[in-house]
């Protein structure tokens, strides 16, 4: 199975659209959203295209391939108009062997985390930053964002497939690897 993982739209018509035309691109089975789907947020500026009601619109055409979990931005309101699940804190995947917790971040992170065992992988979004750290016992990955990212990194998303991580920007450009070590 191969997943798309994305974060971070915060209501931007112009990257959600870039992120679907990837999605498709990418002929993904499922994908992956790790929240703060329609609501920019207080500490963040528009971001381009600011258009929430296009965003639902995209995303709702998608409905039947999104696995969602809930973002610090994303509300029972919004769950209103989309037609997938979106306020769960968290998902759980296997890969490999592995256990996959997908969360957004804003509750388990690096500095809180939740449950997990050895090998165990952190995912969330959030930060806007993409990640792929190794700690001791697990590791923590990050998709960065799609329409707002940080510290110079790219609009970006990740791929999973086959226990393998590819970091790619919106227009598909790989710039980072893991591979899930059996």
């Amino acid at each position: 199975m191969k997943w798309m993982i994305a974060s971070d739209i915060h209501g931007s018509a112009y990257y959600c659209k870039q992120m679907v035309e990837a999605y498709r691109r990418e002929k993904a089975d499922r994908l992956l959203l790790l929240g703060d789907l329609l609501y920019h947020g207080p500490r963040n500026d528009l971001p381009r295209d600011y258009a929430p009601k296009q965003v639902i619109a995209m995303l709702n055409e998608l409905s039947n391939d999104i696995l969602c979990v809930r973002g610090n931005c994303d509300t029972e309101v919004d769950q209103m108009v989309l037609d997938f699940p979106i306020l769960a804190d968290y998902a759980i995947l296997c890969e490999q062997g592995r256990l996959i917790f997908a969360t957004h971040g804003h509750r388990y992170n690096e500095a809180d985390l939740p449950k997990i065992k050895h090998g165990d992988i952190l995912l969330n979004g959030h930060t806007h930053v993409p990640a792929c750290d190794q700690h001791g016992h697990y590791t923590y990955l990050n998709p960065g964002s799609v329409s707002i990212p940080k510290e110079g990194s790219p609009n970006s998303y990740l791929t999973l497939e086959d226990g393998a991580f590819l970091w790619k920007t919106l227009e598909g450009t790989v710039w980072k690897e893991f591979t899930i070590a059996p």
